[in-house]
């Protein structure tokens, strides 16, 4: 079942009738695990032995945590966990290399949202051994926790703190869960379905991201590396953004909100500033389990140096055990280790006012963004090629001067993937724009008055493209 589909606005509202025709607590939670196992069930038979005995295990091991806090036990459960992540991982891959894909046996191999409720799991033990974790859910908490249908295929990836007070409460959902519920569904669907679509696939067939990465023949120019680079990064933007709109906005519809993942990723001006705004609940889950404890470690600053690019690694291996996901995660870390000294090796400024250097300031903060935009986007070559010497291939032809000028993908490519990154801009400043006039009465009703033809032109859009909807990016993950 695709978040994208009919079929899921349909099996949303019979859960969420049924939801509000239970009154107890108690019962509004069994029917939501009831509904998520449906839902993964939908995805294969298979996948479900897997993430209930993976929830099993971490609910039964946490028990154990509490009783005896031991460094040994705690390492002895979080290693169960990455030995089934990484043990699936790797068949998978096998699998491929086999020609397997598509058979049963390679359905129960690659269970979906894996890598999502495992690292779910390993952040409870955590929690628990540091006695961080004090709700002491009971087991269908913990099963629904883990299973939970709008994040257990690609996030938002949740505490048990943040989520279990909120299965227990399962209060009637607020007029306002519901307009914001619907809101975030909306514009999520808005942006797989045209958005995303559009750029992977272009304007007409063979236009797109993805014929630029697996269809190109004859090489790449340089201008069309940076044209795929930064269509890629939007696509993927629009793509996981839009799934974790959807799952945000289907849990609001029950009361029940989830961590943000997204906050204008393409506005930061560092690649620190980059890393707290894109895929922001697994960044803070590698930050708070990975970083911090090998950082505190020691004190020496390459120490943490080392830590942060280490923590990086691990971040791209979480996508696949490929060359090209730990480059990627390695070209991340030293981008952020070079932040951090460039920092410390910038002169302090003396208290005071700017001396009238406002302007040379403003632009200063928009040659860092320009910066750290063309640096990230560089990135995500690594993240979609296809192998690594593909990627060497076109990192190549960025830094050849003269394969600049023999461009090789069709001109409604280069005009699709500029407006597209444009017009997120655009969006973005008259966003704000709203957001300012909607203190003034007279712009508030203004506003009120054009949000159902916005509406209205949205559902237009999703319903000319629907026909063209994928799978979601971060599924595979």
């Amino acid at each position: 079942m695709k978040f994208q589909s009919i079929l899921y606005i349909i099996f949303l509202a019979v859960i969420w009738t049924a939801s509000l025709c239970l009154r107890r607590p108690s019962a509004r939670r069994v029917t939501l695990l009831v509904a998520s196992y449906v839902f993964y069930l939908t995805l294969g038979p298979a996948f479900v032995v897997v993430l209930i005995a993976s929830s099993l295990f971490n609910y039964g091991w946490g028990a154990v945590l509490r009783r005896k806090p031991r460094p040994l036990m705690l390492w002895v459960g979080v290693l169960v966990n990455i030995v089934l992540l990484m043990s699936f991982k790797h068949l998978g891959m096998a699998l491929g290399f086999l020609h397997l894909q598509g058979s049963f046996l390679a359905s129960f191999i690659a269970p979906v949202g894996l890598s999502f409720y495992t690292f779910q799991g390993m952040s409870y033990l955590l929690d628990v051994y540091r006695e961080a974790e004090d709700t002491s859910p009971n087991v269908i908490e913990f099963l629904l926790y883990m299973a939970f249908w709008p994040t257990v295929l690609a996030g938002p990836i949740c505490r048990v703190g943040e989520m279990v007070p909120q299965f227990r409460r399962m209060e009637d959902p607020a007029l306002e869960d519901v307009s914001a519920g619907t809101q975030r569904l909306l514009f999520g669907v808005f942006m797989k379905v045209v958005l995303a679509e559009l750029l992977a696939h272009g304007i007409e067939a063979s236009e797109g991201v993805t014929t630029g990465f697996d269809t190109l023949s004859g090489g790449w120019s340089g201008i069309d590396v940076w044209f795929l680079a930064v269509g890629f990064g939007f696509q993927l933007f629009f793509d996981f953004a839009g799934y974790s709109n959807i799952a945000i906005g289907s849990a609001r519809l029950f009361g029940i909100k989830l961590r943000e993942n997204f906050h204008d990723p393409y506005l930061s001006r560092t690649p620190s500033e980059f890393w707290t705004r894109w895929h922001m609940s697994l960044s803070s889950w590698i930050r708070d389990y990975v970083f911090f404890p090998l950082a505190t470690a020691r004190r020496e600053v390459w120490w943490r140096n080392l830590a942060l690019v280490f923590s990086m690694l691990i971040f791209g291996l979480w996508h696949g055990l490929t060359a090209t996901f730990a480059l990627w995660g390695l070209y991340n870390g030293l981008l952020l280790v070079g932040h951090r000294l460039l920092q410390q090796a910038r002169p302090r400024r003396i208290s005071g006012d700017d001396g009238g250097f406002s302007i040379l300031k403003s632009g200063g903060a928009l040659l860092s963004w320009g910066v750290t935009f063309a640096l990230i986007s560089l990135g995500w070559i690594l993240f979609r090629a296809n192998s690594l010497s593909q990627s060497l291939v076109m990192l190549r032809a960025v830094v050849d001067p003269h394969r600049y000028f023999q461009p090789s993908m069709r001109l409604n490519f280069y005009v699709l993937v500029f407006a597209v990154a444009a017009g997120y801009f655009v969006f973005v400043g008259l966003r704000e724009l709203v957001r300012r006039a909607q203190k003034q009465p007279v712009f508030a009703r203004v506003i009120v008055a054009a949000a159902p033809v916005l509406y209205a032109a949205l559902i237009l859009a999703i319903l000319i493209w629907s026909r063209f909807a994928t799978t979601f990016v971060y599924v595979q993950f």
